[in-house]
């Protein structure tokens, strides 16, 4: 309420609190122009004349003035940016996921906005509530499996207008969204048939210890499907709930105390890992008397004893290919020395080393189908 005694522009008001940034009124002065003229050539650059356009440029770095991206949002709808949730920044997986998407994005004037949810469906339901209030300009989430809530969020998003990317999975019977990625049941199928080719009969599956890590359980699932096709027996062993690499390291313990398989594969390369260390200090011979199979191609799979064989995913691809797919969706122009990726090349690869035998292939194209054969 106003204060009778001081009316606003009295000499005794109260004066109004700055935020001590730059104004467009402050470029506009500064430049010699209207504030108009300033945001027509913000937004519309080839609409003013190139000797204003460099005066007001120049007046922009003299005052310091930054965009309010908050109040263009509000205007147009749309913010400059790209709200992606992932399950965890500190995972190597997703850290170069990010920088592609990163990389893609940013040529375009659009940044990132990083929601983590440890791979908590009901975090993802809070974070999509959230940043669906700042309008953002596209959605990239991590799988294809949400609440229904969160499901909900994202197709009123979608109808709004506002492109909807699940990252990291497919399925070619889920056409609701745009995904990119690959299909984890056959990643574990192509594991699989690569352990058999081996010559392995004997398989076991550590499993993440993360319940609603469904990739990893799809994998599993493919993994199972291989074996039960071929007659081979298999173990499933949940990995127990602490850090990967000491999760690793317990279960092949816990498998050793009841019957060592003759090859084990791994949700993810840090169990795989662990359970490595684990077997050369146990003196076991690798693969003579144990093979191991993990999954992400993590560098410490390269760098441990002669290397962990593995399933290499491209990671840094998705990023990439969804911030192209997120630019397209929106028409803007992609960056010009970026190559287009063909989403059909996002395919993990097998990379054989020195934990299972050698010379065993897999059919690539397997792994880039859309649907799961189960």
């Amino acid at each position: 309420m106003e204060n009778p005694q001081h009316p606003p522009d009295s000499p005794g008001a109260r004066p109004r609190r700055s935020h001590g940034r730059a104004t467009l009124a402050d470029v506009a002065t500064h430049a010699g122009v209207t504030p108009m003229t300033v945001s027509r050539m913000l937004r519309e650059p080839d609409r003013v004349a190139p000797e204003t356009a460099q005066r007001i440029r120049q007046a922009i770095d003299d005052t310091g003035y930054s965009p309010n991206k908050q109040a263009g949002g509000l205007a147009s709808g749309r913010s400059a940016i790209v709200a992606a949730i992932i399950p965890s920044v500190a995972n190597s997986v997703f850290a170069e996921t990010i920088q592609g998407l990163s990389d893609a994005l940013q040529p375009a004037g659009l940044e990132l906005f990083l929601a983590p949810n440890d791979y908590k469906l009901e975090r993802e339901e809070d974070q999509l509530k959230t940043l669906l209030g700042w309008g953002p300009a596209a959605i990239a989430v991590t799988g294809r499996r949400h609440s229904p809530v969160a499901l909900a969020l994202m197709r009123q998003a979608k109808r709004a207008g506002t492109p909807v990317i699940q990252m990291w999975d497919l399925d070619a019977r889920d056409t609701e969204f745009l995904q990119i990625g690959f299909n984890h049941h056959l990643v574990g199928v192509a594991m699989g048939e690569h352990l058999l080719a081996c010559g392995y009969r004997d398989l076991a599956y550590v499993d993440s210890g993360v319940a609603e890590d469904f990739r990893a359980h799809e994998r599993g699932q493919g993994l199972a499907q291989a074996a039960r096709l071929a007659g081979a027996a298999l173990q499933v062993l949940v990995a127990p709930p602490c850090e990967p690499m000491a999760a690793g390291r317990l279960a092949l313990l816990k498998l050793m105390q009841q019957r060592l398989p003759r090859a084990l594969a791994f949700a993810n390369d840090h169990l795989a890992a662990g359970a490595c260390l684990q077997a050369l200090e146990l003196g076991l011979a690798l693969p003579d008397q144990l093979a191991l199979l993990g999954y992400g191609d993590f560098p410490i799979s390269q760098q441990l004893g002669r290397g962990i064989s593995t399933m290499a995913a491209p990671r840094y691809q998705i990023g990439l290919a969804t911030g192209q797919s997120i630019l397209l969706a929106l028409g803007r122009p992609l960056a010009e020395d970026q190559q287009v990726l063909d989403h059909g090349s996002l395919v993990p690869t097998l990379v054989v080393r020195n934990t299972t035998v050698a010379g065993a292939g897999i059919n690539p194209a397997n792994v880039a189908e859309g649907s799961s054969r189960d």
